[in-house]
């Protein structure tokens, strides 16, 4: 038996794409859930055998919308700490991008059309890590970075190689 606990569709103080009211809703819907996945993933690593981040599907009277959801195997929650401390960790999601160092996937101005500087997760990722890279000496500018770039580097190798090839680029 699995239990899913739902983690929203961005984190909780932030604007995101509204069912019925934002234009290329389904699109930003994704690309909002697929950023927010990959900063859970940053703030609290990847989540250990016996829970996964999955994509719910909610259906409303105005269409289906997608949220994020921590999928968790209640056997293994019984026997593997490391679940239920990952579980307890994620279950209330972020507050805000910042928390993961992510810029917002998508801004939305008033009486503007929303405004995507990055339509791929390969691509908001590597912002991610370019935000909370090392300075020249190795040393991260705030104490989370090394927690939030080693997860994400972990989680998105392609991104990380990406990252890599900017910071070299930047520092020629």
């Amino acid at each position: 038996m699995c239990d899913i606990i739902d983690l929203g569709g961005a984190p909780a103080n932030e604007d995101c794409a509204q069912l019925g009211h934002t234009q290329d809703f389904e699109r930003l819907n994704r690309l909002e859930v697929a950023a927010y996945r990959a900063a859970i993933i940053a703030r609290f690593g990847p989540p250990p055998d016996g829970c996964t981040l999955v994509s719910v599907t909610n259906r409303h009277d105005f269409g289906v919308y997608y949220s994020l959801g921590l999928k968790i195997d209640a056997a293994a929650y019984r026997r593997n700490p490391a679940v239920a401390a990952y579980s307890e960790a994620a279950q209330d999601g972020l507050e805000s991008w910042v928390e993961a160092g992510f810029a917002p996937p998508v801004r939305y101005e008033d009486g503007a059309a929303p405004t995507v500087d990055r339509d791929r997760i390969d691509d908001i990722v590597t912002g991610a890590l370019l935000a909370t890279r090392p300075n020249a000496d190795g040393q991260f500018a705030i104490p989370d970075f090394e927690t939030l770039n080693r997860n994400l580097a972990a989680a998105y190798p392609a991104s990380a190689e990406a990252a890599k090839i900017l910071i070299q680029e930047i520092d020629a």
